[in-house]
């Protein structure tokens, strides 16, 4: 039974679409937004994977900069911290904190599991409004091993005293969903425009369009 459930942030609860501005500007193409972010998770796993720890922020602004150079453009320092500090001010989806309150009022814990430095997780939530709903931001920082490293959402489970099958994720990308079935959690996926489940390894009993969906199964599976 779950006793507690984390959720991602980017692109789960806030939309980076806000970006999209910005991006336009800079390269001339909102595309270039989704690069950016691939190639920023990329510089993450690979830190994770040879051992070479990368925080968040520094991922995106070396990310900035290598698909400025694919690009054949150039991107100033001030424009990098523009961008970058952007990522604190991003909007909720539309049905997040609606959805949220209703789980808040359950007896489950709710949290926040976030690859970014602390401070960023927890001004994200505050700017968006939905900090509140939460009982925490943990960040996966604090053990130097961003997800989907087994090591965060053991992070949670070890805080809150319960097993790891006690906790579910509730994620929008594919790599977090499967980061948290291998180390023992539960997961739901939610399908946001373009996002799509891995056909390996084990798959989520919760897969919903948005997050009002989601905690609307979360209720029926693990509260019944």
């Amino acid at each position: 039974m779950t006793k507690v459930v984390a959720f991602d942030v980017n692109e789960t609860l806030l939309d980076l679409r806000a970006l999209d501005d910005d991006f336009e500007e800079l390269f001339g193409s909102t595309s270039m937004r989704g690069q950016w972010f691939s190639q920023m998770l990329q510089l993450s796993f690979v830190g994770g994977l040879t051992g070479q720890y990368v925080d968040f922020t520094a991922a995106q602004r070396a990310a900035l900069r290598m698909v400025a150079q694919r690009a054949g453009t150039s991107v100033s320092e001030a424009e990098i911290t523009r961008i970058v500090d952007r990522m604190s001010a991003l909007p909720a989806h539309p049905e997040v904190e609606g959805a949220l309150s209703r789980l808040r009022a359950t007896s489950l814990g709710v949290v926040a599991l976030v690859n970014s430095l602390p401070e960023v997780g927890e001004a994200q939530l505050k700017h968006a409004g939905i900090r509140d709903f939460f009982d925490r931001v943990i960040s996966a920082d604090s053990v130097k091993r961003l997800k989907p490293a087994p090591e965060s959402y053991r992070a949670v489970a070890e805080l809150y005293k319960i097993p790891i099958s006690e906790l579910r994720l509730v994620a929008a990308h594919s790599w977090d969903v499967s980061g948290a079935l291998a180390a023992g959690a539960r997961a739901a996926f939610v399908t946001r425009p373009g996002m799509v489940l891995s056909p390996l390894g084990d798959q989520p009993d919760i897969v919903e369009p948005d997050i009002a969906a989601v905690v609307d199964r979360i209720v029926a599976v693990d509260l019944s």
